[in-house]
């Protein structure tokens, strides 16, 4: 049961669509998923997938599916041909449009959906960084970005503060998707009903101004950056922006293409809050641009609700082509920090087993390999090996969970790669692969060994190999006399495996 105090708040500011809106929750909620285009494109993906799918109108990669059909149960979700999002979630990393070689802040970004589809506009080109203040959500968040097979993503656990600090007009866009009272998902999200309240509201909009306060001090001159919520409420949407752009002038609300999907703000319905609401008093409900801001209505589209607005810096955004890597040593210094020659020999001892690794066990082409060479630098992290991105600055005094792509392992005088490796590359670019069966796939998602034989050779591979679904990384084996002995990670296995159905 929706709160009196909310629907009475609803009434006033929709008057007549009150009545569709309170319709819209006695209706069916809508589930969405989202294709990863690092993986495979539009026509590949419909072709492979089992199920009846419907376009999502403002994000390409975007469907919508019946809930019957559990997607979210089948293997390609598991090996990150696709990610389960919600419709109207879609459209934030849209508006804020990212592109190849960029650096781009996700600030809140757990559980990672959104980071996932910035990530995919970029193709594996730039920087992202993606953070999360909550311990449990930023592992939640790594394991998505892995399981995506995003190369080009640092994961940190910071406060905005500390980021602010680390990293001083440094980024091209940011997103910052906001923590707030989520009266936009009370249709999906029975939890955030019984959370909301008029000061729970207030609190929300307390501690949005104070991300976007930090937030602006990680963005270039020129730069763009767009605050969403999943909330309807004005104080925490127009009350915020408008705020926001009074401190700031040097930004405004930028027009997006999706405005024409969604319906535009309402200067007026923070005028009403500051007149029903004595904490507002004081606020300007005048200022220029809240018209471009957007909102998405579940009575009025296929999806729940959300409130995007995206904001311009004044000034001229400086490119990031000339950007050099610091080199780094496993303890995060870098060369500009003046590490010395033995720890520098150190560093490539321990980095040298991957870099065979990856030319001769797995036979990356040259292209491939130097494309790696190009896109990060080799970071040891203990026995751990990562490809930074190459953009990234020294990890010095920075809570990272994940500094890059997680390349493997060094164990004694052998070097054994990493699921996440396996999920970023493809069989094109590995001199060894096989494409299982139906059959052998789930023997796989279990931790079995299965038998290899090639019908079409008539011999099996042997040493490591990338396994496929349907033309899906979905991991690494180790073939051997006919048989593929099992490196699907531990924490991943099932004891009823997923749905692997063939098309």
């Amino acid at each position: 049961m929706l709160p009196q105090l909310f629907t009475e708040r609803m009434e006033t500011m929709l008057q007549d669509e009150y009545g569709d809106f309170l319709a819209a929750y006695d209706k069916e909620r809508y589930y969405g998923l989202r294709f990863n285009v690092l993986k495979t494109d539009r026509e590949t993906f419909l072709k492979r997938m089992p199920f009846a799918l419907e376009p999502v109108k403002w994000a390409e990669e975007g469907f919508y599916y019946r809930p019957e059909q559990q997607p979210g149960k089948h293997l390609f979700h598991e090996i990150g041909a696709y990610y389960i999002q919600e419709p109207s979630a879609m459209a934030v990393a849209e508006v804020l449009a990212p592109k190849p070689g960029e650096r781009i802040l996700d600030l809140c970004a757990a559980p990672g959906g959104k980071s996932a589809q910035i990530a995919g506009k970029m193709m594996g080109e730039g920087l992202l960084v993606s953070n999360e203040i909550i311990p449990g959500r930023a592992k939640i968040l790594s394991q998505n970005i892995e399981r995506m097979g995003i190369a080009n993503a640092v994961v940190c656990n910071e406060t905005p503060e500390r980021m602010a600090a680390f990293f001083p007009s440094f980024f091209d866009k940011i997103l910052v998707d906001a923590p707030c009272s989520g009266e936009g998902m009370f249709r999906k999200d029975e939890t955030a009903i019984n959370e909301w309240s008029p000061e729970h509201v207030r609190m929300c909009a307390e501690r949005q101004r104070s991300i976007l306060e930090q937030a602006v001090l990680m963005l270039k001159p020129g730069g763009t950056l767009v605050y969403s919520t999943c909330t309807f409420s004005a104080e925490e949407n127009e009350g915020v922006i408008g705020s926001f752009l009074r401190a700031h002038p040097e930004f405004s609300v930028e027009e997006a293409v999706q405005e024409k999907f969604f319906a535009p703000g309402r200067r007026d319905w923070m005028a009403w809050q500051v007149e029903k609401e004595a904490y507002f008093s004081g606020v300007d409900t005048w200022v220029d641009g809240l018209e471009h801001t957007m909102r998405l209505w579940p009575h009025k589209l296929a999806g729940e609700g959300h409130f995007i607005a995206k904001l311009k810096r004044a000034g001229t955004l400086e490119s990031n082509r000339n950007y050099v890597n610091q080199t780094a040593d496993n303890s995060g210094r870098s060369t500009a920090e003046g590490i010395s020659r033995k720890k520098a020999k150190k560093t490539m001892d321990e980095i040298e087993p991957c870099r065979i690794f990856l030319r001769e066990e797995l036979g990356l082409s040259d292209a491939v390999y130097e494309n790696f060479e190009q896109k990060g630098t080799f970071l040891p992290f203990g026995e751990q090996i990562y490809l930074m991105p190459r953009q990234m600055i020294s990890l010095k005094g920075l809570k990272v969970i994940r500094p890059g792509l997680h390349l493997g392992t060094n164990k004694k005088n052998r070097f054994e790669p990493s699921h996440a490796l396996a999920l970023y590359l493809s069989s094109d670019m590995v001199k060894r692969h096989y494409e299982m069966t139906k059959e052998q796939a789930e023997r796989y998602l279990r931790g079995e060994a299965f038998t290899c034989e090639e019908p079409a050779a008539g011999k099996a591979p042997k040493g490591w190999t990338l396994l496929t679904v349907n033309g899906y990384s979905a991991g690494f084996g180790k073939a051997g006399n006919g048989q593929m002995k099992n490196h699907y990670p531990k924490g991943l296995r099932k004891e009823r495996t997923a749905t692997c159905q063939n098309g």
